[in-house]
């Protein structure tokens, strides 16, 4: 006997095994889309997070938040906030949201919180709105209008105004914290060690920004999340859960000052987490 031909396989065989190895690609190809329908082996991207710092403060005040956010998988991004007036800084934010890709979850804090609710109007890529103790106005309002609106704030003696001249000319004035009342105005749960810092580098607000009226709101249309820093002097914990309860918002407290994204940024991390996972469903 011819060893070689003994061990050969017959036509039909192979056309068996074809047909056999055939139909389980074919099955492993359905289940594969399958899963890939279903999303089971293609998890959703995770939204881009865009920070917006608010006054006497800059984008490092995020540091501790930007940190957890990266550690978790987020894409994060935290963009300079001019500081000079509410429809300016505004269209300087809505012009930086347009280079993002994909969904963005948009927080601020303080002032940042009125230049976001400005800006996201209309913004289809923005699916949800987080306020770090920050300002949410309705049209005709002002951010020092509702810092005014309820008792317990007591930023306004501890201002040092400075005036700076205008790209066209005239005078505006611009607003700082006094270096020695930094600590307990703005941040009284953060060691001096680090608030010293914090008061040497604080980037003022103009005082027209403060003042000027929102004309956009953001939160009527855009879902929102709320941390309310209960030992707040800038704006007075009252103050933000009107605004909270207004716009319908998921509220937090916590006991915190108003540099809550400095002292607490875990607290401020889970709440911008929760608000991105409500944009996939996870």
């Amino acid at each position: 006997m011819n060893v070689s031909s003994a061990f050969r396989p017959t036509r039909k065989r192979v056309a068996v095994v074809g047909a056999v190895t055939g139909a389980a690609a074919l099955a492993l190809s359905v289940t594969a889309s399958a899963d890939s329908t279903n999303g089971r082996h293609t998890p959703e991207k995770k939204p881009t997070v865009v920070l917006v710092h608010g006054a006497f403060a800059d984008s490092s005040s995020w540091n501790g938040v930007i940190k957890r956010l990266q550690k978790d998988g987020y894409p994060v991004v935290a963009p300079a906030n001019p500081l000079r007036g509410l429809k300016s800084d505004a269209d300087y934010l809505k012009s930086f949201l347009k280079s993002v890709q994909g969904p963005v979850v948009l927080a601020g804090h303080s002032y940042g919180g009125a230049v976001l609710t400005e800006a996201a109007e209309d913004e289809p890529n923005v699916k949800a709105l987080v306020y770090i103790a920050a300002f949410a106005p309705d049209k005709g309002e002002s951010a020092l209008e509702l810092s005014n609106k309820y008792p317990g704030g007591t930023l306004g003696p501890t201002l040092n105004p400075v005036p700076f001249t205008l790209p066209g000319g005239g005078t505006g004035t611009d607003l700082y914290i006094k270096a020695d009342k930094f600590h307990d105005q703005f941040a009284a749960d953060v060691p001096t060690r680090v608030t010293d810092l914090m008061a040497a580098t604080q980037r003022p607000v103009a005082a027209g920004a403060l003042e000027e009226k929102a004309t956009h709101t953001a939160w009527k249309s855009i879902p929102s999340w709320t941390l309310v820093t209960t030992q707040d002097l800038n704006i007075p914990a009252a103050a933000q859960r009107f605004m909270a309860e207004r716009a319908h918002s998921h509220v937090t407290e916590i006991k915190a000052s108003h540099a809550v994204t400095v002292s607490r940024p875990d607290a401020v991390t889970r709440i911008i987490e929760q608000a991105a996972r409500s944009t996939t469903g996870n």
